[in-house]
């Protein structure tokens, strides 16, 4: 049996679909950097911060870049005036780095319109809709990991 693969004509629509949403995804990225003025990697790391607060070392692991480099990075967020280092509340000779109004509004302000169609989107869909596309994703999430996570 052949293996499936993009352009065949066995492969799943859900499949096809799947991989012309990541390609949106990239175009979406390469679009957030060009209107932000932000690098690719200012990016993610100001994605990062919108969840949660986060410690340069922390940051740093999770851009996979060295420490001194992350330190750069939140140099540069923190003269735009989209981050700020406070004390860590548990060890004051710590910080962390905590997204600002200004970075939370950069971030959605170019997000909003695709978080609108998103959110009326979810908005017609019944419990029962929900649920087999919010499995689908989890797998398919799940099968993205295996490859980026080399497992």
């Amino acid at each position: 049996m052949a293996e499936p693969g993009p352009g065949r004509p066995d492969v799943p629509q859900t499949v096809t679909a799947v991989r012309d949403l990541v390609s949106e995804s990239g175009r979406l990225r390469h679009a957030l950097v060009r209107g932000s003025g932000l690098s690719e990697t200012e990016l993610v790391a100001l994605e990062h911060l919108v969840e949660a607060p986060s410690a340069p070392s922390e940051l740093a692991r999770l851009l996979e870049v060295s420490t001194a480099a992350s330190t750069g990075i939140v140099d540069r967020l923190e003269r735009r005036g989209h981050v700020e280092r406070r004390p860590h509340p548990g060890d004051r000779r710590r910080t962390t780095v905590h997204v600002t109004d200004e970075g939370r509004a950069e971030i959605l302000g170019h997000l909003r319109p695709m978080l609108v169609a998103l959110q009326e989107l979810d908005a017609g869909l019944s419990a029962t809709e929900r649920d087999v596309v919010l499995r689908f994703l989890a797998g398919a999430q799940a099968a993205f990991a295996q490859v980026s996570d080399g497992s």
